[in-house]
């Protein structure tokens, strides 16, 4: 059997709930939804097909059914998200002007009929009738902005023969309407409009973060060519194989090993790793990592769109196809709610004329009330606020959350496990303690550290230098100093040589003893990092 994969890009889909629809039409064209994929932030679906290819068009008209439009997917094309950004731009200009229109219809209904009382009809069933032409105007402005993305759905909804929550709220609109409550219809419309903004928003705030990632990794590479020129090109245009040329400080553009040259990486924005990782020939690298201050040159191992960070993206963008639990429960429950509401509220305006001979205006009257009352305007708006609320408050902790479906889930973790300190520190080392041995003070293994250390921009001798000027050591000028990569550092003081290093540099050293070891187990056991410091002869202390 054979198997095939087609990209489309959907116009339109902004929501979880566009990916629904489009389940619903296409899961029995493709056999099955776990033949769909959906990446929201870049309005790309991916079809998976096996056996025999389907006809031309089919896909199209399914998703032309779900009220969407879809266009061949081209891999080559720069990502835009214009036509999404047009969209959220017209919610927020509809939303802003439903509430507004809103709130003027009700002060001029307020201001001409003597109170806000008789405008919102407190004081007579029928009070809200009695309404200025100026506010009828506004309140149909106000429903008109609020209903111009949620009538169309409602629409759909009729014609498929789904009740949904759409249709529900479009209905009790039209009820509120026609019994002369244009507050109530316009205020259900602008709560409804601004409760479908705000996902559209959660949705583009994703895509603003996501935005960030790519910045991570640059659009260009240093592409190195057989005759030794190096060539500038674009990541995408770049061969799996070929090798690349990464200068101090700079960020590596693609996925791939070193093949020449020793270096230290930053890998905090993949990996949340605090310290930068050493990298020398065979070692593998990653796209958007920073590199420290050698130059190397690395062989690609993956196209750009096949990278760490690409999959991380699209990760990211596949996590917003579902929705939060809480969100789905509503869902499931407008399936149900919608046609008992629609079925009491009509029997409330049949029934009773037809089986006691009561008025029928006053029943049908009723039955629009009842329609109206049990709109879950509350229960709509409630989910999208609270979701947006809470990945607001976390990005402004610094956290990204990729989506409502993952907002619930800490409330049933039992444990959490940290594979990189960086996760739950802030990145930056400290000095937390000196252990002075063979009778030499503490004072003097962190002045020895530090003057070997002072010209170094590693993260650890950062440290151990600000912890010496913070106790006010002033640390002699070290001669000769030497950095020995992925060991440590020595040098020359008061004409005798001195080192501080890894447990490997210690070994080399030959002046391990199993008191020495033990402790410096027992210190890396706590999670620490060590720098034994010594001499040619003796150790003089451990800095943790």
């Amino acid at each position: 059997m054979t198997e095939d994969r087609i990209a489309f890009k959907i116009h339109g889909m902004d929501c979880a709930e566009e990916v629904s629809l489009l389940k619903r039409e296409l899961g029995p064209v493709v056999g099955g939804d776990e033949n769909l994929s959906f990446d929201l932030l870049s309005g790309r679906m991916t079809v998976r097909l096996t056996g025999d290819p389907l006809p031309p068009g089919v896909i199209e008209d399914a998703v032309s059914r779900a009220g969407l439009s879809a266009a061949p997917w081209l891999d080559d094309e720069i990502s835009s998200d214009e036509a999404a950004h047009r969209l959220r731009r017209g919610r927020f200009i509809a939303t802003t002007a439903s509430g507004l229109a809103t709130a003027l219809a009700l002060a001029s209904h307020a201001f001409l009929r003597g109170g806000l009382g008789p405008a919102i009809g407190l004081e007579r069933a029928d009070a809200g009738h009695d309404i200025p032409a100026v506010s009828v105007a506004l309140y149909a402005l106000a429903i008109g902005c609020g209903l111009w993305y949620v009538a169309p759905k409602a629409w759909l909804a009729v014609r498929r023969f789904r009740s949904d929550m759409n249709l529900l709220m479009t209905v009790a609109i039209l009820g509120a309407i026609v019994i002369g409550e244009l507050f109530e219809a316009a205020t259900v419309s602008f709560l409804f409009a601004l409760s479908l903004a705000l996902e559209s928003w959660s949705l583009g705030r994703a895509r603003r973060a996501v935005s960030a990632l790519l910045d991570l990794a640059p659009p260009r590479a240093r592409l190195l060519r057989p005759d030794g020129a190096e060539e500038d090109v674009l990541v995408e245009g770049v061969p799996v194989g070929s090798k690349i040329v990464v200068r101090p400080g700079e960020r590596i553009p693609l996925d791939g090993k070193v093949v020449s040259g020793n270096t230290a990486v930053n890998e905090a924005p993949i990996t949340g790793e605090s310290m930068p990782r050493e990298k020398a020939p065979g070692a593998e690298v990653y796209a958007g990592t920073i590199n420290g201050d050698g130059a190397v040159e690395i062989e690609t191992t993956r196209p750009a769109r096949e990278t760490v960070l690409a999959r991380i993206i699209r990760m990211v963008g596949e996590a917003q196809e579902r929705r939060a639990p809480v969100e789905a429960w509503v869902d499931r429950f407008a399936r149900v709610y919608t046609p008992v509401v629609m079925a009491v509220a009509a029997s409330t305006a049949v029934l009773p004329p037809l089986l006691f001979a009561q008025p029928w205006g006053v029943w049908i009257y009723k039955g629009l009330v009842l329609l109206v009352i049990a709109c879950p305007c509350a229960l709509v708006i409630s989910t999208p606020v609270s979701v947006v609320a809470a990945l607001a408050a976390a990005a402004r902790s610094g956290v990204l959350i990729k989506g409502g479906v993952f907002l619930e889930i800490p409330a049933r973790l039992r444990a959490i496990a940290m594979d990189k300190t960086g996760t739950i520190t802030e990145g930056r080392q400290r000095v937390a303690d000196v252990v002075a041995l063979n009778g030499v003070s503490e004072t003097a293994v962190l002045e020895h550290a530090a003057s070997l250390e002072a010209r170094s921009g590693h993260p650890i001798a950062r440290a151990i230098v600000a912890h010496a000027s913070r106790l006010q050591i002033q640390p002699a000028a070290a001669a000769n100093v030497q950095d020995l990569r992925g060991r440590g550092v020595s040098g020359i003081l008061n004409g005798e040589e001195y080192w501080a290093g890894s447990h490997r540099f210690l070994e080399e050293k030959g002046l391990e003893n199993p008191e020495i070891h033990d402790q410096l187990v027992q210190m890396a056991f706590g999670g620490r990092t060590v720098v034994v410091v010594g001499n040619d002869t003796a150790v003089l202390g451990f800095i943790t």
